[in-house]
């Protein structure tokens, strides 16, 4: 299950990308904003108020922020799997520019009036 901020132009865009590049179909999406993402953060122990992470729920366990995004590149399809290999530079580091893009992808990308909302073909793949 891949959490992300449904009004962000920019994780919007990286949805529509993980959508594209999983044929297998494996994750499943949901916005921050929805209240079954927020039962699933309370669940994990993560607080529902903050957007500006995505979240990738794996049976049981939680990956955020950049651990999230590189967990989700190496289940794609190649050769977006590469881009794990960029878990070899430290979290601390990674983490530190996912937050700085992440302050600042609303003023670079924009953002939108509502969530995403899924294409007929996509429905399956989406909570509510």
């Amino acid at each position: 299950m891949v959490l992300f901020d449904g009004v962000c132009t920019l994780c919007n865009r990286t949805v529509d990308f993980i959508v594209r590049h999983d044929r297998t179909g494996q994750f499943h999406y949901g916005s921050l904003q929805s209240s079954t993402a927020r039962a699933l953060l309370e669940k994990f122990d993560l607080p529902a108020d903050s957007l500006e992470s995505m979240v990738l729920i794996d049976q049981d366990r939680v990956y955020t922020k950049s651990a999230a995004a590189l967990t989700i590149a190496r289940k794609l399809d190649n050769p977006w799997h590469l881009l794990a290999i960029f878990q070899v530079v430290p979290r601390g580091i990674r983490d530190r520019l996912y937050d700085w893009i992440a302050r600042h992808r609303y003023a670079w990308f924009g953002k939108k009036d509502g969530c995403r909302i899924p294409t007929d073909a996509e429905k399956r793949l989406f909570l509510e």
